[in-house]
């Protein structure tokens, strides 16, 4: 498991009716401010503001389909020739993270050939490295950093 210290939290709130919004600044608009998408938005926080992360790199609920079901990955990373470096899910700080969150995050790597896979419910964070020539994956103590 890797500890992760979120920064402080600097995000725009509104409330619209009965509904909190928070202003997700990677997809420009505001968005339900669920469980998860507060996990989300504090773990790209973090991969920006601590990690230094390329805000730019970074892509949210991005639709894949496997095979005919269309999905939607958390976070996606890419490389700076926009291919799938890392994939992030995230799940509600009360869900476990489970064998069903490994095999959903798997899935998406199925499709996206990612070199890294992060699971997060924003207490527990556990991230693997796929090695290809082994073809094995390699869970690791920390985020990478970002330099490619």
């Amino acid at each position: 498991m890797i500890a992760i210290e979120f920064p402080a939290p600097d995000f725009k709130l509104v409330r619209e009716g009965n509904k909190e919004l928070i202003f997700d600044t990677y997809r420009k608009k505001y968005v339900s401010l669920t469980p998860e998408e507060w996990v989300r938005q504090n773990f790209l926080n973090y991969l920006v503001k601590s990690l230094q992360y390329p805000g730019k790199l970074i892509g949210i609920e991005k639709e894949i389909y496997l095979g005919e079901l269309k999905k939607r990955c958390d976070i996606v990373v890419y490389n700076r020739a926009m291919q799938p470096w890392m994939i992030v899910e995230c799940k509600e700080m009360n869900v476990p993270l489970s064998l069903a969150t490994v095999e959903q995050i798997a899935r998406y790597h199925m499709v996206l050939q990612a070199v890294y896979l992060v699971i997060t419910n924003g207490v527990h964070t556990y991230c693997c490295l796929y090695q290809p020539d082994q073809g094995k994956w390699v869970f690791l103590g920390e985020i990478p950093a970002y330099g490619i």
